[in-house]
């Protein structure tokens, strides 16, 4: 395994990050426009990874955007904004968010603590701690560190649900020339009472 960098976020500095995140949605949704940092606070500052999550709040709660990246190539907060930009539009789940939808989202931001590229993911893979991005033949796909455990799955159903999602064989990640890379996040999130942010521990 071979390791990157090491990133830890404070609650207040989490807790602007979903609030950037929704800001950043709405400005899109309801304007067409993209959203300012504005004065970001010093950990934002930090070129590394983020992910954005919107979920429905009614019926099952089905999820109505994702985006992002491991790396960061971009400071976090414009990292943020742009996860949270491509979240929201049609790229992500097949359908743009609409203006009503938006008193019925949940927005969580994972920011990537760090990541570690593995020979040996079902080994190496902790279930609760990592998050997975594989990525083979110019195709990719990522899952959230707390969706196993969310759902149950076991590691090779969590491995083979990732693939699905890069739309490559179930079991591409036992492939050789599949790149797969374990990553480790602070993940923070809307409370489902619409009260304040919290953060989930994994």
């Amino acid at each position: 395994m071979s390791e990157a960098q090491t990133v830890r976020l404070s609650y207040e500095d989490g807790a602007r990050a979903v609030e950037l995140a929704r800001e950043s949605v709405e400005s899109y949704v309801l304007h067409g426009q993209r959203e300012q940092p504005g004065s970001m606070r010093d950990a934002f500052y930090n070129r590394i990874g983020a992910f954005v999550r919107l979920q429905s709040t009614r019926g099952r709660g089905r999820l109505r955007g994702c985006a992002g990246a491991y790396r960061g190539k971009e400071q976090l907060g414009h990292a943020i904004v742009d996860a949270a930009i491509k979240a929201a539009s049609g790229d992500s789940c097949g359908s743009e968010v609409e203006p009503p939808e938006l008193s019925n989202l949940n927005v969580s931001v994972c920011v990537v603590c760090n990541y570690v590229l593995t020979n040996d993911p079902l080994a190496d893979l902790e279930l609760g701690t990592h998050g997975v991005a594989i990525d083979n033949g110019g195709r990719h796909g990522w899952l959230y560190p707390t969706i196993p455990v969310e759902n149950g799955w076991s590691r090779e159903e969590y491995l083979t649900r990732v693939c699905r999602k890069a739309r490559l064989s179930p079991f591409a990640w036992q492939d050789d020339e599949t790149v797969v890379t374990l990553f480790e996040g602070q993940v923070f999130r809307e409370r489902p009472d619409g009260g304040s942010v919290e953060e989930l521990s994994l």
